[in-house]
Parts: C-alpha cells; structure tokens; sequence
C-alpha cells in the first residue's frame, strides 16, 4: 500500500496534473472512438429496473452544514442534466460530459470536496452524491461500468452506513468520470429527482430483464502500514438471481483500498459524539 502514503505535492505539481488530464479527456471525449448518451427524453419509460435514494443532509464531524445546503442547490443543477437521458444500445453515459463543468456563472456554489485526505470547500462541491447513487443503482442492473474511480481515503467514520464501504464512485471535473456502457439490446433510462428530504433515482427500460442483484461485501480488513498509516480493504462482489430466485452467477466488481483518516479503533457511539 505505498501508493497510498500521503505525498505532498506543491500547488503548481497539481495545477498542471489537473491540466493535462484534464485536456487529454476532452480529447477523448472528442476524437475517441465513443458513442456518447446524448438524448434527453421526459417521457419515462415503462419498467423500473432498479430504484434508490439517499439523505440530503447528513451530520458529519467538523462540517459546516453551509456546505450542504449547497451541495442541494449544486445536486438540483447537475440532475437537470442527467433526468431522461436515454442509454441506447451501444451508447455509453458519460457523468462528466453530460453536466459540464460546474462553475459559478452556471449557478453553482461552493460545497464540500474532499482533498488529499481532508475536505475543503468548492464550487460544485458534493457531486459526488449524485455519481455514488448512479454506480449504487447500475450495480443493480445488466448495464455495465467500464470507468469509475474509488476514494483513496476514508475520510469520516462510519455511523448507520446500510451499504458497503467503498460502494460509491468519486467524481473530479472531468477526468475522474463515471462511465456505463450499455451491452444489452434494450434502452436504458435515468430518472433522478430531489424533494425535501432525499435524493432519488430509478434506472428505467423497456422491458423487465428478469434478474435480481444483490450487492455484497465478501471481505474487509484493515491493515497497520509500515509507515505508520492504516489502511481500509474490502471485496465487492454481486449476486445475480433469475426470476426463480435461483443464483446465476457470483461477480467480483471491485476492490477498495483507502487511508483512514482517523482512528480505526474509533466506535460508532464515539463517532457520534464528535459529529
């Protein structure tokens, strides 16, 4: 786990790292290969194929709640461009390239981004919400993700988590992207919403594919590095069920692997006092 022991990099080593990856993504986006999600449709389609939602506001330890009722104000934004966007067969849905980039002259606010083990904040901050509740529902369905990035650190601990640790995919302008490729012969639909609680989510198609998902955590562990850090693990893997509910098929889907930053012997009632 060398490669997740805190480097510190100077402000002008990240500005350019930013830039170059940036600009080779627009040329991806442009010249590669790719046929991008583009059509946006309000007309819902028929079958939901899986639907979630998750809390818009949540108490976390030394987090100006400011912060979040932005993050809301940023999410309502970001889900006028992803409601009704159609992945056909073939089609690949880039978060990224759909929403654009999130500026202030766009109506976006400055919310909480995580930062090389910390947070601090920025405009379009919490994001990665939205991209979290995406990756959460396309592991419940046939589609397929072929680009999502993991957090490298586990920043707040866990208190009434109900999925698995490392389950979301964190989002970066433009080059940390989530990406789902559409294999199977029907339309896929996104519809997301918020109302004054929850941000919300279905994956519609056509048809009902006749299969279940269960997403699970086959292994966790943390480890005490060399160097003095300790570092989370796990496994996630899915179960897929025909509609007998009988098992088809047990997937690996990703390993995790992120610093802790705080004590890993920190209890859920201890971490509740500190929010």
């Amino acid at each position: 786990m060398e490669t997740l022991r805190p480097k510190k990099r100077s402000r002008a080593r990240i500005a350019v790292g930013k830039l170059y990856y940036t600009f080779r993504r627009y040329l991806y986006w442009h010249f590669g290969n790719v046929r991008f999600a583009k059509e946006i449709n309000k007309a819902y389609l028929p079958v939901i194929a899986f639907i979630h939602k998750t809390p818009l506001l949540r108490k976390l330890k030394n987090v100006d709640m400011w912060m979040q009722y932005n993050k809301i104000s940023n999410l309502k934004l970001a889900v006028e461009k992803l409601n009704g966007i159609m992945v056909k067969p073939g089609e690949t849905f880039s978060y990224w390239r759909l929403i654009g980039r999130p500026t202030k002259a766009k109506g976006y606010k400055e919310g909480m981004v995580l930062f090389y083990g910390g947070f601090k904040s920025g405009v379009g901050g919490g994001m990665c919400q939205l991209s979290n509740l995406i990756y959460w529902m396309t592991l419940h369905s046939p589609l397929k993700v072929i680009e999502r990035y993991r957090h490298s650190f586990d920043v707040f601990p866990d208190v009434n988590r109900t999925q698995p640790f490392g389950s979301g995919a964190t989002c970066v302008y433009n080059y940390r992207d989530l990406q789902i490729y559409n294999d199977t012969d029907r339309t896929y639909q996104l519809h997301l919403y918020l109302d004054e609680d929850y941000l919300h989510g279905e994956w519609r198609t056509t048809e009902d594919s006749g299969l279940t998902y269960e997403v699970y955590e086959k292994r966790h562990w943390i480890s005490q590095e060399y160097w003095g850090g300790y570092v989370r693990h796990n496994e996630i893997f899915r179960r897929v069920f025909d509609n007998n509910d009988d098992l088809i098929r047990d997937e690996y889907i990703a390993e995790n692997h992120a610093l802790m930053m705080y004590s890993p012997l920190l209890s859920e009632v201890s971490a509740n006092k500190e929010e």
